[in-house]
């Protein structure tokens, strides 16, 4: 079972709050958007889909305070900022911080997604996840791994954008795990393209936040009112080069890792991020770090 040193403790408590009146005006959105998002979907023509998924992904994300910045570093022409061309068959792998992530990617392009198998019992999220025709996986069982590959695979052969966090479970953001290999012989075995994308979330003053971390304890009612409470968030989406699948499963995960890592492990050394290499240890830093940070 993948594992996480990271927990509440992990988690910014100083973060900017807005006023009484903004978080009900918040809420009652989020209520409104949930309730007409399924009839929006199911009128759209089926061109238009995509644009209306889109655009409720972002407003979701800016009822929790969360700015979408961008920022491709692929160098090609393709128009707009997109993870494939419609009708192409994409994996997108990427960190796992918390839920907050299936709305980020989802506000780039919409994208189905291999996630917990109790997502769609979540409130809120459930609704979403449904519509957005999640593949559940069941990390607790392994016997199951290969039928969830094999679905992974016939979907992105159909042309679909599937979505995976390679990790298996959520970190604060300031540590991270390795991406484990099995998920992507889905890619290898339909010769697919893999886009890997670097995730971070950043605070009103510059540095990492782990403010939409979910991690812990914590339950979905908690993150979702901490998120809804906070303001100055700005979740970074870098579009990394795209991987070729290539013959060996282990060999795409090391290069997408380090392309979703970027220069993380450089750049934010003092938040005690992995080696590469490692697993589910953290390096000491030179500055302390929460004792839920470090394994």
């Amino acid at each position: 079972m993948p594992s996480s040193p990271c927990g509440t403790g992990c988690i910014d408590t100083d973060a900017d709050t807005v006023s009484n009146t903004e978080f009900a005006m918040r809420l009652a959105t989020v209520v409104a958007l949930m309730a007409t998002f399924p009839v929006a979907n199911t009128v759209a023509k089926r061109g238009w889909r995509n644009a209306v998924q889109r655009r409720y992904a972002r407003a979701l994300l800016g009822c929790c305070g969360v700015e979408l910045r961008i920022v491709d570093n692929r160098g090609t022409d393709t128009p707009g900022i997109t993870f494939a061309e419609p009708g192409d068959g994409v994996l997108v792998v990427c960190g796992h911080v918390g839920w907050t992530d299936i709305l980020v990617l989802a506000a780039v392009q919409p994208v189905s997604f291999v996630a917990r198998a109790d997502l769609i019992d979540w409130p809120i999220l459930g609704s979403l996840a449904r519509r957005m025709r999640v593949i559940p996986i069941d990390r607790a069982n392994l016997r199951k791994l290969p039928a969830v590959v094999a679905q992974i695979a016939d979907r992105i052969s159909a042309g679909e954008r599937i979505a995976a966090f390679p990790e298996g479970t959520t970190w604060c953001g300031r540590a991270y795990g390795n991406l484990r290999p099995a998920l992507f012989q889905a890619a290898i075995d339909t010769d697919t393209a893999v886009q890997p994308v670097r995730l971070q979330y950043i605070g009103a003053d510059g540095a990492l936040s782990t403010t939409p971390a979910f991690v812990g304890d914590e339950t979905m009612a908690q993150s979702l009112l901490r998120m809804l409470w906070s303001t100055g968030t700005t979740a970074e989406v870098v579009l990394a080069p795209v991987e070729q699948p290539g013959t060996d499963r282990r060999d795409l995960a090391a290069r997408c890792e380090r392309a979703v890592r970027g220069h993380v492990h450089l750049d934010f050394a003092e938040h005690g991020v992995l080696e590469p290499g490692q697993r589910n240890t953290v390096r000491q830093p030179a500055e302390p770090v929460p004792e839920s940070c470090i394994a």
